[in-house]
């Protein structure tokens, strides 16, 4: 079964606004390209990371028997490329999370994302 997602204006600004719809495949992929140039909360992703490492390394400890030293540490992980990641391959309850933490204003304007001041 096949899913597809569409975005569109809400003309809450401009009730004549003929922005039109963009489906979310290419809202996520503008987004991920764009993800160096946003602001992000740097603090509460490196949270976030954090403990989805921890969970990994229980997991990998309980259940697959490897031993600390093989382990990733959060230091050794870059953000912006966990955000990409987290766009293009997580759930949408994650990739909301993820954009809690953008301090950037996104604006969507004729089928194209960009960040404004």
């Amino acid at each position: 079964m096949n899913r597809y997602v569409y975005y569109g204006c809400t003309k809450f600004n401009d009730k004549e606004c003929k922005c039109g719809y963009i489906r979310e495949e290419e809202l996520t992929e503008q987004l991920a390209t764009i993800i160096d140039a946003i602001a992000l909360d740097e603090i509460g992703m490196k949270d976030r990371i954090k403990e989805e490492i921890e969970q990994y390394h229980k997991f990998q400890a309980g259940v697959l028997g490897k031993s600390q030293k093989d382990q990733v540490k959060v230091k050794d992980i870059d953000i912006r490329n966990y955000a990409k990641h987290i766009l293009r391959e997580r759930s949408i309850y994650e990739k909301r999370e993820l954009l809690s933490h953008l301090r950037s204003r996104l604006v969507i304007k004729d089928k194209k994302l960009s960040v404004t001041e």
